[in-house]
């Protein structure tokens, strides 16, 4: 009995420790490298490479970032992401001998997008010269207060502590252009941050992004509404997180040898009730097509000179049992042609990212679940190129088989679009802080997204000297 009790006190003090100790790690790392940083690069002759690229880090108060993760564990509603703090973000090994592979949360894009831009090369410790000003405000880690906490009620403040700080410390740098120039990570789709300020009572999310002060910020999301504002979309963190070339390299090798033995695969979940809905067609067509399978004298189906043993698999992530364990879902898709990405809550999914990694051909089922999302990363143009596109509409109520779409399309065709998809993974990866400088000539989702980020406050500024 008595040793029971010890447990009971001692892991989670133990625990608490750790957490604190970890933390304290971060932020003499992270400032440490800050200043390095900062010193070796705020020198504006020092490369003709950063003109018009130059980033100013907004010194903010603790309590605006680090300080929010000692409250990982305090949102039961939502979940513990305590354990995923690990690697400045990118969450812990998958296994011990894991080279690239962690157990990444999204939500802590934020953190992963600070720990990346202390490394960026046209740092300046002088707001006055730099043509952006980036926020490390950890705004999603902060909304859970108010999306899940005790602050639910008090969801049109989220936001105004740091504006009253822009305001009062070195108020010059927020007022030289009004806020134009800056921008910030925010790792919840737009829609989180966009309850109208009308709304009494609250009914979910916050309103930072309806806050007259924030409307001239540019806010990076990993989803953006379809009249995109303030915001615009980059991809959702992996789990791949390379730290040199030659590791990026082995998994492109796996990604071009794997053999695709199923013709599609839906990771995910939903689709249960009895509502018509997209993935309730998808999971009907696919316990329709292993019934045939079986019924069938050869369970190989040959298709457009394709061998496939497989025409349709899914594996079941309901509960979100998958979102921190991708042995579950990937080996799946290093072995399936077609992977589907239908809509959920939310048009936008993490399985779209997970897909290109793996090679797995998206097949989309709304413009809004990329299309209209990324251009920065997946260029709309290209969209034929590397992806399948079928309404949702023509399969749930004009009862269109997505099988026979995707068994129609050549050989040919289907080996171009990988490919494509192919040569789209360094695009949407975020690879791991402190990389190799080989891998660092990889243009990754940071870098894309700092370039597109940089535009945009360029054609801001520009559209303000023109008025």
């Amino acid at each position: 009995m008595f040793s029971m009790a010890c447990k009971t006190q001692i892991v989670p003090f133990f625990f608490s420790i750790t957490i604190h100790f970890f933390l304290l790690l971060i932020i003499d790392s992270a400032s440490s490298q800050q200043i390095l940083t900062i010193e070796s690069r705020s020198n504006p002759a020092a490369s003709e490479d950063c003109n018009n690229r130059w980033i100013h880090i907004r010194n903010l108060p603790s309590r605006f970032n680090l300080d929010l993760l000692t409250n990982c564990s305090e949102y039961p509603v939502f979940d513990d992401f305590c354990p995923y703090l690990a690697n400045h973000g990118l969450g812990q090994k998958t296994h011990a001998r894991s080279r690239s592979w962690y157990r990444t949360d999204p939500l802590l894009l934020e953190l992963i997008f600070h720990r990346r831009i202390l490394e960026y090369p046209c740092l300046t410790n002088d707001p006055g010269v730099a043509n952006a000003i980036f926020l490390p405000y950890y705004a999603a880690i902060d909304s859970l207060r108010y999306l899940y906490g005790p602050d639910v009620n008090s969801s049109s403040q989220h936001g105004m502590d740091l504006f009253e700080f822009l305001q009062s410390d070195e108020p010059g740098i927020w007022e030289r252009h009004m806020g134009h120039d800056h921008f910030l990570v925010m790792a919840r789709p737009a829609w989180d941050f966009s309850q109208p300020l009308s709304n009494d009572p609250p009914i979910w999310g916050t309103s930072f992004l309806e806050l007259p002060e924030f409307y001239n910020l540019t806010a990076l999301v990993p989803e953006g509404r379809p009249w995109p504002l303030q915001e615009h979309a980059v991809p959702y963190p992996t789990s791949f997180h390379p730290q040199n070339l030659s590791y990026f390299q082995a998994w492109i090798q796996r990604v071009k040898r794997s053999r695709r033995t199923s013709l599609i695969l839906f990771a995910g979940g939903g689709g249960i009730g009895s509502a018509p809905n997209i993935r309730r067609s998808i999971r009907n067509e696919c316990d329709n097509s292993t019934i045939n399978s079986n019924i069938s004298s050869s369970f190989n189906i040959i298709q457009s000179n394709v061998l496939h043993s497989k025409l349709c698999h899914i594996v079941d992530c309901s509960n979100g049992i998958c979102e921190h364990d991708p042995i579950r879902y990937m080996k799946p898709m290093l072995q399936a042609t077609f992977c589907l990405q239908p809509p959920g809550d939310t048009p936008t999914r993490r399985s779209t990212f997970d897909a290109i990694t793996a090679g797995c051909i998206p097949v989309f089922f709304e413009e809004s679940s990329a299309k209209t999302q990324y251009g920065w990363h997946l260029p709309a143009d290209k969209f034929a190129e590397f992806s399948v596109f079928i309404p949702k509409e023509e399969v749930v109520f004009k009862g269109l088989k997505i099988l026979d779409v995707l068994m129609g399309i050549p050989r040919s065709e289907v080996r171009r679009m990988r490919q494509s998809v192919i040569e789209l993974i360094p695009r949407v990866m975020y690879r791991r802080h402190g990389s190799s400088l080989g891998l660092r000539s990889k243009t990754d989702a940071f870098d894309i997204a700092i370039d597109g980020a940089l535009q945009t406050i360029r054609d801001k500024l520009g559209n303000m000297l023109e008025h």
